[in-house]
C-alpha cells in the first residue's frame, strides 16, 4: 500500500480528485487538468496536513490541555515546536471505503477513547464531484454514552496559478480575525481594520509579501447561508471554497516554510466548524449527545479566467 493509504479516484466532467485513506485525505484535485490544490504523491508521507480531514478539533488545543467536569485532559503535542495538539486525532486513521462510485466516495473511522478524548465517535466524510466541483460532508456520530465535544474542518492548500501565493488575488469577506500571541494561542477577537494589509480582503486584492496565519470570522454569507473565499490568477482563473453555515470560521495560512518547495506555493484556506482552543473556550464547540449526529460540509471550485 503507498505511504499516503489506498488511492480512491474520483472523475465528474472535466474534474478529477485522489482521496488517500489515511487522513480521508485529498491528495490531488483537477479542472481540466489544472490543479486546484497542491498535490502530493500517493507514496509520500503526507506533507503540512495537505488535504486532510481534521476532527474531532481543527486547528490547536494551546498546551494540549482541556478541562471539563472538574478534569483536566492532557493530549499529545502534535506541534511541538510551539507545545500544543494540532489539528485532531483522525489525520492518521486509515478509513475504511464503505460506499464508491466513479464520482462519490464515503470514508469511515472511529476514533476511539484515549487520554485526552475519552470518547467514541465515528467520523464518515463523503467525497463527491459534480459540475459544481468537489464536495465534501463530514459526519460525526456519537457511539458513547456521554456527550462528546466535536469540531471539524479540511486542510486544502489552493493553487491558483502558477506562480507564488504572492502573485495571486484573494477575496475573504470577513469582518474579524483572531488576534493572537507568538505561539497563536487566541488572545481576542479584532476588526480586520486593525491591521487591514494582513486582515482585511472583503474586496478582493493581492495578497503580495503578506504573511497570513490567522482565522477570521463574521463572513458575509449568499442567501442560502454559504460563504465563499475566492483565490485568483492574473488571467481571473482560480479557485474557490464555499461552506455552509456549520462552518462559521476560517483559518487562512500562506505556507510560509523558507527552503521547503512549498514556501507560498498554496494558500490553505480551511473553513471550522469552531474557532481555535474551542475545546477550552466553548466557542461554537459541538456537543453531540449519544446516538447523535453532527455535520459539516463544503465545497471546492474551479474559476474561469475573466471573458
Amino acid at each position: 500500500m503507498p505511504r499516503s493509504g489506498g488511492q480512491l479516484e474520483l472523475h465528474s466532467g472535466a474534474y478529477v480528485a485522489t482521496v488517500a485513506t489515511i487522513g480521508a485525505t485529498l491528495r490531488t484535485l483537477q479542472h481540466d487538468g489544472r490543479d486546484l490544490v497542491v498535490p502530493f504523491a500517493a507514496d509520500e508521507v503526507r506533507p503540512a496536513w495537505r488535504g486532510a480531514t481534521l476532527a474531532p478539533w481543527p486547528n490547536r488545543i494551546v498546551d494540549g490541555r482541556w478541562e471539563r467536569d472538574g478534569i483536566t485532559h492532557a493530549l499529545p503535542l502534535t506541534e511541538p515546536e510551539r507545545g500544543h495538539a494540532l489539528h485532531g486525532l483522525v489525520a492518521w486513521l486509515d478509513f475504511e471505503p464503505v460506499e464508491r462510485t466513479d464520482a462519490r466516495v464515503v470514508l469511515a473511522a472511529t476514533i476511539q477513547p484515549q487520554p485526552g478524548y475519552p470518547f467514541r465517535v465515528e467520523v464518515r466524510s463523503t467525497f463527491e464531484l459534480d459540475r459544481h466541483g468537489l464536495r465534501q460532508r463530514v459526519e460525526a456520530r456519537n457511539l458513547d454514552t456521554v456527550d462528546a465535544p466535536f469540531g471539524t474542518g479540511p486542510h486544502p492548500y489552493l493553487v491558483a496559478g502558477p506562480g507564488p501565493v504572492d502573485e495571486w488575488e484573494l477575496l475573504l469577506p470577513a469582518s474579524h480575525v483572531l488576534e493572537t500571541d507568538e505561539r497563536l494561542a487566541p488572545l481576542g477577537l479584532v476588526d480586520v481594520e486593525v491591521d487591514p494589509e494582513r486582515f482585511d480582503f472583503r474586496e478582493p486584492r493581492p495578497i503580495g509579501a503578506a504573511v497570513l496565519d490567522h482565522t477570521s470570522t463574521g463572513i458575509e454569507r449568499d442567501a442560502t447561508g454559504h460563504a465563499r473565499v475566492e483565490v485568483r490568477g492574473d488571467d481571473g482563473a482560480g479557485v474557490a471554497v464555499v461552506f455552509d453555515r456549520a462552518c462559521a470560521w476560517v483559518q487562512l495560512y500562506s505556507s510560509d516554510l523558507p527552503g521547503t518547495a512549498m514556501h507560498r506555493a498554496g494558500l490553505a484556506v480551511e473553513p471550522m466548524t469552531c474557532p481555535p482552543d474551542a475545546f477550552n473556550s466553548g466557542t461554537d464547540l459541538a456537543e453531540i449527545p449519544p446516538g447523535g449526529t453532527f455535520t459539516a460540509g463544503w465545497r471546492i471550485a474551479a474559476l474561469p479566467p475573466f471573458a
